[in-house]
């Protein structure tokens, strides 16, 4: 499985981006896709997660509202649509993907075992 992550860059607050995983190596039914962020100094935590089948969707509390994940399937691509950015929001963006973590096991890093490189996002005045 591999994943490449791509669409980071700089924003001014209140702008938009769109982040983009490509994913290949397998198919992927079942599997949880997810996007985790990485500030600087701090511990890398997650963002949001989809499932393949089915579409559904969970988000960390500070992002929802403002951000979107959705995939496509005929193009193996899970998508991060972030709006209303905020200072706070800069970090290294990482998807990840697994096909067995469990809905209450999310936001847990460690059950994930394939990553993308990361790309950058910084969203500064």
């Amino acid at each position: 499985v591999q994943l490449q992550a791509s669409g980071g860059g700089s924003v001014q607050p209140g702008g938009s981006l769109r982040l983009s995983c490509a994913a290949s190596g397998r198919t992927f039914v079942n599997w949880r896709m997810a996007w985790f962020r990485q500030a600087p100094g701090k511990e890398r935590e997650f963002v949001a997660v989809i499932k393949w089948s089915g579409g559904n969707t969970i988000y960390e509390d500070s992002v929802k509202g403002r951000f979107t994940i959705s995939r496509d399937t005929a193009k193996n691509t899970v998508y991060l649509q972030m709006n209303s950015l905020r200072p706070d929001d800069t970090a290294v963006y990482y998807c990840a993907a697994s096909p067995s973590v469990i809905q209450s096991n999310v936001a847990n890093q460690n059950a994930y075992a394939y990553w993308g490189q990361g790309t950058l996002v910084t969203v500064s005045s």
